[in-house]
């Protein structure tokens, strides 16, 4: 496996996680 090809996949997923607390704390009730 390349690094750029992990470095991607850890930058998706830190955006994913962003992403969910960011949801998170707009839609406290949901949680």
């Amino acid at each position: 496996m390349s690094a750029s090809l992990v470095h991607l996949c850890v930058g998706i997923a830190a955006l994913g996680l962003c992403a969910y607390l960011f949801y998170a704390l707009i839609r406290p009730e949901k949680f």
